[in-house]
């Protein structure tokens, strides 16, 4: 894990976000003018209780979802200025994800399913599947190329998934309970590449999770409490 946050560049930053849902005419506030920012580097945690916004303070900041108000930016860009289109490229361009249930696509292979990201950049076929090749390699896969997510274990299905959102050299990858579909012992060696990818691809890793073994791995913790964001 890293502990350059102070001096490394700032890549991720909310600035007094709020989301307030209406329900049955009645306004219910799940984020509340939160300040969030994250260096490059940076590996942090953010944990918090069912039903405190985790989930929706995480595809906030992946441009999933809009505040009611507030701005977030990523690399100096701000998310939420544009279209969805703007958003879309902004994501692609900067953002990796990588969520509880792999999301990959039954049809294709693990190779197929990395490179998505570089295809949809229109990049040559040859660059692109070299890039994939390595990401797959670096996170223990090379011999796992031509294979579907059905002939995958639980956690090669997460590891081709981190690898995805890793291939687009993005300034931030966002994990939502990355552990919270495996066993202990594979849960262990996801933690474990986390670290790993942290150090060597200086990439900054936001991770929502209820594990504490994984939120303590980190340099930093957040707690969500009343729609903001304390140390812990």
């Amino acid at each position: 894990m890293s502990n350059r946050s102070q001096s490394s560049d700032l890549v991720l930053e909310a600035k007094a976000v709020s989301k307030v849902y209406k329900d049955a005419g009645n306004e219910v506030a799940v984020l509340s003018g939160l300040d969030f920012s994250l260096h490059r580097g940076e590996q942090l945690a953010i944990i918090g209780s069912s039903g405190s916004g985790k989930s929706t303070l995480l595809n906030i900041l992946g441009g999933l979802d809009e505040p009611t108000e507030g701005e977030v930016l990523v690399a100096g860009r701000n998310l939420h200025s544009g279209n969805e289109t703007y958003r879309a490229k902004v994501r692609n361009e900067t953002l990796g994800f990588v969520y509880q249930f792999h999301h990959l696509l039954p049809e294709f292979t693990a190779l197929e399913n990395v490179a998505m990201p570089l295809l949809m950049r229109n990049m040559p076929m040859k660059e692109v599947v070299a890039q994939a090749e390595a990401v797959l390699s670096s996170v223990g896969l090379s011999h796992r190329f031509s294979h579907k997510p059905s002939q995958l274990s639980g956690g090669e299905r997460q590891r081709v998934a981190i690898a995805r959102s890793l291939i687009g050299k993005p300034a931030v990858v966002l994990m939502d309970e990355p552990t919270g579909n495996l066993d202990r012992t594979t849960a262990a060696s996801i933690q474990a590449l986390i670290d790993g990818l942290n150090q060597d691809y200086d990439i900054a890793f936001a991770l929502v999770t209820h594990d504490p073994e994984l939120a303590k791995r980190t340099g930093r913790v957040l707690e969500l409490v009343d729609g903001k964001l304390v140390e812990r």
